[in-house]
């Protein structure tokens, strides 16, 4: 079949077949395919719309980077004036970077130094190279339910069955025994177990690693005295500690959560609400960490083609202007408040088993009693129904991620009137759900 002899109706399900006769499973991300199968046409503001014509409020983001709008006029232009400019170099530096580097300094407290690259998993990927070099250890720690990139050293423990949690749970097919041994996988927000892994394996420790909130599992808060534990104990034991901000940076505010909870850790990954949906990652932290790299005349490598590349620096930069001044992260913080108060007053009106967790722009609903402080309370998630809230949200033109768990993003391109339609399509679909239980 060519692109050329496809029909007119049901036009996303032909070329999602087309598509899987090139790709395999017809989509380029493990985490791109959907039941049933999109292909989109055109994104605007809050909007995105496929192939078939059908239009939807969009509150997946592109699992995130969306934090203005899609296609940003002020992004755009920044863009497109960059790449009139000049195009990839590949040795020196150019303005522009030097430019977005400086901001970054400004606004994350842990950036003393700053390091650009492409995407989160290269960032969390050289956060541990460069935090084993510093200390001679092989160790990490990450946290069940936090997810940092594609790599072997961290690609595990993310959306585990039951039977998973407390052992080992690669996410592929392939990923190095060895790596996987050298990782420890500890509960979030249980600074006893973190203490105790520290008391028996401290020395062999390089570094803690976590999404300071975990948004890859909807949006468990971290108590102030986890993170402040966190850095407590990594002085203690010379452990290098790393917020993988790669979705918390930029969204929930300039400097990140870090600054939200006062809380610096040594390192610090950024990525996705930077650019506002264009390729732009940073690894950054305190000047005699940052100071290891080769870029610096150290030992330890960083490289890449497209690092700083002139697109991805021009929209970060622009994006980052954009959001100057607090004006965009009050008025999204305003707009999370306004849909999970409201939600929750559904959820009790329909008697849905239900709890709703937000912070900022990020919001979710778990099909279960509240609260939720760690992965196992998520265990006792309603799968199903949780399923059938996103389906009945697409079904009505409200495009949440058909998966369990996964947050949902609002954007300074959503109107208070967005908000106020997907309210009433949220009140219909859990008034079905509340019948059904009933």
């Amino acid at each position: 079949m060519s692109i050329t002899n496809v029909s007119l109706t049901h036009l996303s399900q032909e070329l999602a077949a087309l598509a899987s006769e090139y790709t395999p499973g017809g989509v380029h991300s493990s985490t791109r395919g959907l039941k049933p199968r999109i292909v989109w046409k055109e994104a605007s503001g809050s909007r995105v719309i496929d192939v078939d014509g059908r239009e939807y409020i969009d509150y997946h983001a592109a699992f995130g980077p969306i934090i203005l709008g899609h296609r940003d006029r002020g992004v755009d232009n920044a863009v497109i004036e960059a790449i009139r400019s000049q195009d990839l170099l590949g040795v020196g530096s150019t303005v522009k970077e030097i430019r977005l580097s400086g901001k970054i300094v400004e606004y994350v407290p842990s950036a003393e130094k700053v390091l650009l690259c492409v995407t989160g998993s290269e960032a969390t990927y050289n956060a541990l190279r460069l935090a084993r070099a510093v200390t001679g250890r092989k160790k990490v720690v990450k946290f069940q339910g936090c997810y940092h990139g594609w790599h072997d050293y961290l690609c595990m423990n993310i959306i585990s069955p039951a039977g998973k949690v407390g052992s080992y749970d690669p996410a592929s097919a392939g990923i190095l025994e060895s790596s996987a041994q050298q990782t420890i996988v500890l509960d979030f927000n249980r600074l006893d177990q973190v203490e105790r892994t520290l008391e028996q394996q401290g020395d062999d420790i390089a570094a803690i690693i976590l999404e300071p909130i975990p948004h890859n599992i909807g949006c468990v808060l971290p108590t102030q005295q986890f993170l402040q534990g966190l850095r407590q104990l990594c002085d203690s034991y010379g452990v290098i500690l790393i917020f993988d901000e790669v979705i918390t940076g930029f969204r929930h505010g300039l400097g990140g959560y870090q600054a939200h909870a006062q809380v610096k850790p040594d390192l610090t990954t950024l990525a996705k609400s930077m650019a506002n949906g264009y390729p732009c990652a940073a690894l950054c932290g305190k000047s005699a960490l940052m100071d290891r790299f080769q870029t610096n005349g150290g030992d330890v490598f960083f490289a890449g083609t497209y690092n700083a590349h002139p697109t991805g620096v021009a929209a970060a930069t622009a994006t980052i202007e954009r959001m100057e001044g607090g004006v965009v992260h009050r008025d999204l913080f305003r707009k999370g408040d306004y849909m999970a108060h409201h939600l929750t007053a559904l959820i009790e009106r329909y008697g849905v088993e239900a709890h709703v967790a937000h912070f900022g722009s990020v919001f979710v609903i778990y099909f279960m009693e509240g609260p939720v402080t760690t992965y196992t309370d998520l265990l006792r998630n309603d799968t199903s129904r949780d399923i059938q809230f996103r389906q009945g949200m697409m079904d009505r033109g409200f495009f949440c991620l058909p998966t369990a768990l996964k947050r949902n993003h609002i954007s300074a391109a959503h109107s208070d009137a967005d908000l106020d339609l997907t309210l009433q399509a949220a009140e219909d679909v859990l008034k079905t759900l509340g019948r059904a239980k009933a």
